[in-house]
């Protein structure tokens, strides 16, 4: 698959921007295209005069400009859409979507994934120095929404030169900042997919975010946020956070058809606090795995942004509201197994779009997997998808070479 090359512009002048950061995130960010937009005011009410997207693009844009495809990340993903992780080394994480053959097929679409403002992997977040104090943000990095993520994505799109997409698709934190596209640009997006989420954040599910958060803060090496500073890492926390995390994307089935009361490296239980058990196993692997890749201060921020995501409430408590006169056309997608992201939250999104009379399509695909179920091999989903896409390419009047 073609990905264009990194391309590099100039950092605002004065101290290094990533001073203090993990060797991970300088080695996504030279993997990355990188652009330094502003100024942007944030939800919070702060101004930020510079900042950096960190991103990737697959695929050519077309003469018209109209072939372009946004796909918007999850919380603890990042740009590295559909080709090999430079951290991880492992494969896109979305490569089911995007790549030859695929619902996303480079040789039609132009594809962009950028790194979420707020993130770790190289767009601004609080790893960053605060140009006011030459010292890196940690803490004192403003609170960021979904709306201002999106915010940036628009302004990344100004500078790219694409004034409409042709779709923005993502799930979960994702499928948020579809909707917030949606919502916020409808002239600027012809389709629109959002998979496995919600208009706003449940309570069950703010309390899972905030479980994870106060085992990062609870950690000896968090040092308030400042621990790089400290030569330290809230691993422990962190890794916590992840497993209790992890939980929510799978289903009891899930869990029960992979790993069942199965005995880890034994053939009887070990009377101790050892990982007995496989899904034990599993998810301090999972854990452990997640704090070579992630930040934990931006973990505490994106997690806050879903938090606050309600886009009923920027509409006067209406979600029609939200949607009102939209010429976007939907296609939504939930899944039988997912209990972080029910089936009735895209039901209430469905409403509303029907409520206004706009162009949608909901599709519930049976599955035990959960709500990873979208990241993962769910044929169904797939021929959906495929469907959606060329019926909107054949509306836009999109030419695919033969």
């Amino acid at each position: 698959m073609h990905a264009a090359a990194p391309v590099a512009t100039a950092a605002p002048v004065g101290a290094d921007t990533l001073a203090g950061s993990s060797p991970a995130v300088r080695q996504a960010l030279d993997a990355s295209h990188q652009v330094w937009l502003g100024p942007l005011r944030l939800d919070c009410g702060v101004e930020l005069a510079r900042f950096r997207v960190a991103y990737r693009t697959y695929g050519t844009l077309n003469v018209e400009r109209s072939n372009a495809a946004l796909v918007c990340h999850a919380l603890t993903l990042d740009q590295f859409v559909a080709d090999e992780h430079p951290v991880t080394g492992k494969p896109g994480w979305w490569d089911t979507l995007v790549g030859p053959g695929q619902p996303l097929d480079p040789a039609r679409y132009f594809v962009i994934c950028a790194n979420v403002l707020g993130g770790c992997m190289g767009s601004t977040g609080p790893l960053d120095v605060d140009p006011a104090t030459g010292k890196p943000y940690n803490l004192s990095f403003p609170v960021v929404t979904i709306a201002d993520m999106v915010r940036a994505q628009a302004m990344l799109l100004d500078h790219l030169g694409i004034e409409s997409l042709f779709c923005v698709v993502g799930g979960s934190m994702g499928g948020m900042q579809v909707l917030q596209w949606a919502a916020a640009y409808p002239k600027r997006v012809f389709a629109a997919i959002p998979i496995a989420t919600a208009a706003r954040h449940s309570a069950q599910n703010i309390a899972f975010n905030e479980i994870g958060r106060q085992a990062i803060l609870a950690d000896p090496g968090w040092h308030g946020g400042d621990y790089h500073a400290h030569g330290t890492l809230p691993a422990r926390g962190l890794a916590v956070a992840r497993m209790i995390a992890h939980i929510t994307y799978l289903s009891e089935a899930a869990l029960q058809r992979k790993f069942g009361r199965n005995l880890q490296d034994r053939t009887a239980v070990g009377f101790g606090f050892d990982a007995d058990f496989q899904v034990e196993s599993y998810l301090r692997h999972q854990g452990k795995s997640f704090v070579e890749r992630f930040d934990a201060d931006s973990y505490l921020y994106i997690t806050r942004a879903m938090d606050y995501f309600d886009l009923a409430a920027e509409h006067g408590g209406n979600l029609a509201n939200a949607f009102k006169g939209t010429p976007t056309r939907f296609c939504l997608m939930s899944f039988t197994s997912d209990w972080l992201f029910p089936t009735h939250e895209s039901r209430t999104v469905v409403r509303a779009l029907n409520a206004v009379a706009a162009n949608v399509s909901f599709v519930e695909v049976e599955t035990d997997k959960g709500h990873d179920a979208f990241l993962l091999d769910e044929p169904e989903m797939y021929r959906t998808l495929a469907g959606f896409l060329q019926g909107a390419a054949n509306a836009r009047g999109l030419k695919f070479p033969a």
